[in-house]
C-alpha cells in the first residue's frame, strides 16, 4: 500500500521485518549508531524507535554501549541480518 507524499514521490508501509532490517543495518557500522542516527535514517519517531531497540535488546540482536553511547549490532544480529537479506532477494525472484 502506497501514499502520495508529493508529486513525484511515494512512501510505502513497511513491514515489521523491514523496519528491523533497517535499524540492523544502520547498527552495522563498526563504531555503532546513536539512537538519534538510528531514527533518522530509520524514518521512525522517537516512541517507536524506542520500541523497536528494547525489542531488539530483549532478543540480542541489538546491544547497547553505556561508555561510547551508540549501539552495535550483535553476532545474533548479524545472523539475523543475513537471513533476511536472503530472504528479500528471495522473494524478488517471484
Amino acid at each position: 500500500m502506497t501514499f502520495l507524499v508529493s508529486e513525484n514521490t511515494t512512501m510505502k508501509y513497511r513491514s515489521r521485518d523491514e523496519i528491523i532490517g533497517s535499524i540492523l543495518q544502520y547498527a552495522a557500522n563498526k563504531e555503532g549508531v546513536t539512537k538519534t542516527r538510528i531514527m533518522y535514517n530509520s524514518f521512525l519517531s522517537y516512541s517507536q524507535l524506542n520500541e523497536y531497540i528494547d525489542h531488539l535488546i530483549k532478543n540480542e540482536l541489538l546491544s547497547y554501549s553505556k561508555v561510547s553511547k551508540r549501539f552495535k549490532i550483535t553476532e545474533k544480529g548479524l545472523k539475523y541480518l543475513e537471513l533476511y537479506s536472503e530472504i528479500v532477494e528471495m522473494v524478488k525472484i517471484f
